[in-house]
């Protein structure tokens, strides 16, 4: 079996906000993980390519989310979702169908993105978080809570090291939610395998034709406005604004809107990302400590 680009992927990356950094693994290192993957137990890899259940995070969502905004002083007591962070630090899902792996790393940035405002009690902005006189030296996004299959990572290398290297979809920046207004909608529901292509194009759907503020296109002036993440992980995205707008387009109904994206004939700018918290109006500053899988070294 093929050893899988979670574990050796070594990459330099940008980020939104944060200085590019490089992570590298050595050969004996490399050798030593492909060694243990190519002699596990048939039965330990039989078992661990089932199908994570997400139902646990399904339901809080579910449960705690209208129109993407979080009610999150009643999910930080919901143990639903701590019972989920539970099953995911236990579970390798490097052994598990590629569909099934996506699904499995989108729900589980996240869930423990909703675990840092909860660990952090913050109700104002994420960016807040790991701040120090006013300075995200560390940030919320270098924070390693981050449990899985007996591994720590941070929100970023989750991002950044596994999933949009790994996986090569651009869908997945509609999918993934820093907690902010600015991000795409938080669905409220968990990622599966078997519905994944549907829910990430209604992601972007919803994300670029319901949401004017953050992504527009005037006709007449043939100028279409998006948000700064089209800016930020524009080489996901083609790398220019024409190869943008041909990717944007897709998700727009044949019109007059859809075929100037189509074209490339336009100035492209980018609209103001909204940092305040994705919380709904009523919820209180409860702050609550995360239970040990979700915990910070």
């Amino acid at each position: 079996m093929p050893v899988e680009p979670e574990l050796l992927l070594c990459t330099t990356y940008p980020g939104p906000m944060m200085p590019m950094r490089s992570r590298m693994i050595s050969r004996s290192a490399r050798f030593a993980t492909a060694a243990a993957l190519v002699f596990t137990a048939p039965a330990t890899l039989t078992a661990q390519a089932r199908a994570f259940d997400h139902a646990d995070l399904d339901a809080a969502l579910r449960a705690h989310v209208r129109d993407g905004l979080v009610d999150y002083d009643a999910i930080a007591h919901d143990g639903r979702l701590d019972r989920y962070l539970g099953k995911l630090e236990a579970f390798d899902p490097i052994p598990l169908p590629v569909a099934d792996r996506l699904a499995f790393w989108l729900n589980t940035y996240n869930a423990y993105t909703i675990a840092l405002i909860v660990r952090h009690g913050e109700r104002t902005s994420i960016r807040n978080i790991n701040r120090t006189f006013g300075l995200a030296l560390r940030g919320p996004w270098h924070e390693r809570l981050v449990r899985v299959g007996g591994r720590r990572y941070s929100l970023d290398q989750v991002e950044h090291e596994i999933i949009r290297p790994t996986f090569h979809d651009p869908r997945v920046h509609f999918a993934l939610v820093c907690a902010a207004l600015g991000c795409p909608s938080l669905r409220s529901e968990a990622y599966r395998a078997d519905a994944l292509d549907a829910q990430l194009d209604d992601q972007a759907r919803q994300f670029l034709l319901a949401s004017p503020a953050k992504n527009s296109v005037e006709v007449a002036a043939a100028h279409v406005m998006l948000s700064p993440i089209f800016d930020w992980y524009k080489d996901d995205f083609g790398g220019t604004p024409a190869a943008i707008g041909r990717v944007v387009a897709r998700y727009f109904p044949l019109g007059v809107e859809r075929s100037l994206l189509e074209s490339g004939h336009f100035e492209l700018s980018f609209t103001r990302y909204d940092w305040r918290l994705n919380a709904r109006q009523g919820t209180l500053a409860t702050p609550r400590a995360v239970p040990d899988h979700a915990a910070a070294p």
